[in-house]
């Protein structure tokens, strides 16, 4: 994993690029889609204990939305607990919609007793339960939204969006902080205000922007097992 500096040079993919490069490292290379969730989710644990390693007895609260994003905060959930810390996960939507790889990892995470709960989004009551679930957490995980989002955030995740940038906690972004457009760096809306994003494989476009930098926080690019050409 690197962390990124301004002045050097790196590959920086757009939204389509990401979902290329995706979709070629497991239909032509052959890399089973869950051996990179595997390997995406591990990397942020790793810099999650690295950041909480002077922490006595870390406890951290990982939000995840329905899709593949979702499923690299399984992983990193998995990792963190093994690794003895206090670890709530907190599933944004209805637990049904998750599927494919997502789910595979969720069904560990159950078979594992990891405390699993669930926000609905149409709740009136989001921002209450989100200062519930992150009571006395060391670090928050974004991990509802990823690099595919294209149009506004729906009124729901605007909330609990919005309700995360209200705590006083450092948050962890996966891959891009949920709500930022991949190519523009500008906020659909609204996007989660990260301390840190560790972002997949290359930079991503909208990272470079100016404006995007109050949103990302310290950004660090990690493999997930195969190399962009």
């Amino acid at each position: 994993m690197e962390k990124y500096l301004p002045d050097k040079r790196y590959i920086v993919m757009t939204r389509e690029e990401a979902r290329a490069f995706d979709c070629r490292a497991i239909n032509t290379i052959g890399i089973p889609g869950v051996v990179l969730m595997e390997n995406a989710g591990r990397s942020c644990a790793e810099l999650i204990k690295e950041k909480l390693k002077h922490t006595a007895n870390p406890k951290v609260c990982i939000f995840c939305g329905t899709g593949n994003n979702g499923g690299d905060g399984y992983v990193i959930a998995r990792h963190l607990q093994n690794s003895g810390f206090e670890v709530i996960v907190v599933i944004f939507g209805d637990k049904g919609k998750i599927k494919g790889d997502a789910a595979i990892n969720l069904d560990v995470l159950i078979a594992l007793n990891l405390p699993v709960e669930c926000i609905n989004p149409d709740s009136p009551d989001i921002i209450r339960q989100v200062k519930q679930f992150t009571s006395k957490a060391d670090m928050i995980v974004d991990s509802l939204l990823g690099t595919g989002l294209t149009g506004q955030v729906k009124n729901g995740y605007k909330n609990i969006i919005e309700a995360i940038n209200s705590l006083e906690c450092p948050v962890v972004a996966v891959d891009i902080p949920s709500g930022l457009d991949c190519d523009t760096g500008l906020p659909l809306g609204a996007a989660v205000k990260a301390d840190y994003t560790v972002t997949f494989a290359a930079l991503k476009k909208g990272f470079t922007a100016e404006q995007a930098k109050q949103y990302t926080g310290e950004i660090f690019i990690a493999s997930i097992g195969v190399e962009p050409a």
